[in-house]
């Protein structure tokens, strides 16, 4: 019986690890898609689209290990970025853990060697003007040529470390906008770079700057099979 107690003690706090604004754990522990679950279907979408639950899962196990490798600010935002869909729909998330709720949801671009509407190749290469996939821990913000943008560092070695090489930042674009779509037939396309529209750039990299979690996900298996910050996932509801 007492044996029996310390199991339940120990599965409560494992799942408390996975809900908003509580501390998350050992790395080592495996990531539970049941906890995950049960996080996703609590948080407020506000009426927005949700982010498939696949890639919430994803997204949740990565930041739960940078976080936990004390990698990540306080601020328990992720902010995902789904590339399986058309680039003339709206994909990228932001989403506060701490208060449960979806903050945001727009327009992003991809690498114009990615593909046309839909993403299709990524590269961690320099001159590639693809994009790359997997984690992000975001960096400060400074003034370029596309006024205030956002340092991103690649939290993952030979996916996409050379982000900084590569001035891989999230910035604004003009092409980034349902105007853009209408006149040309598809989202504009940047040189690797997640640029966002022009209207919210200033609210968005407010939001991310400083050490939260950038996940760009797309069903790649050779991704998938290589990330390091996906392999403890425990897909078994």
């Amino acid at each position: 019986m007492q044996k029996l107690v310390v199991i339940q003690w120990i599965l409560m706090l494992n799942l408390l690890n996975y809900l908003p604004g509580k501390a998350f754990g050992n790395p080592d522990l495996l990531f539970n898609e049941k906890s995950s679950l049960t996080l996703y279907e609590s948080l407020d979408f506000g009426g927005y689209e949700k982010p498939a639950f696949e890639i919430f899962n994803q997204a949740l196990a990565g930041y739960q290990k940078l976080k936990a490798l004390q990698k990540l600010s306080d601020k328990e935002i992720i902010t995902l970025i789904d590339f399986s869909k058309s680039a003339n729909k709206k994909r990228l998330w932001i989403i506060d853990l701490k208060n449960s709720k979806v903050l945001k949801h727009t327009l992003v671009a991809h690498g114009r060697n990615t593909g046309d509407e839909y993403a299709q190749y990524f590269s961690n290469t320099p001159q590639s003007n693809q994009s790359s996939l997997g984690f992000y821990v975001t960096g400060g913000t400074y003034i370029g040529k596309h006024g205030i943008s956002l340092k991103l560092h690649g939290a993952e070695a030979g996916i996409n470390d050379n982000a900084e090489k590569r001035s891989i930042v999230m910035h604004a674009a003009e092409y980034v906008s349902e105007a853009f779509i209408k006149r040309v037939g598809r989202l504009g396309r940047s040189q690797g770079c997640p640029a966002v529209p022009v209207e919210e750039h200033q609210e968005i990299i407010k939001t991310l700057a400083n050490k939260t979690c950038l996940f760009i996900y797309y069903p790649d298996q050779n991704y998938l099979s290589a990330s390091k910050l996906l392999a403890s996932i425990d897909s078994t509801i």
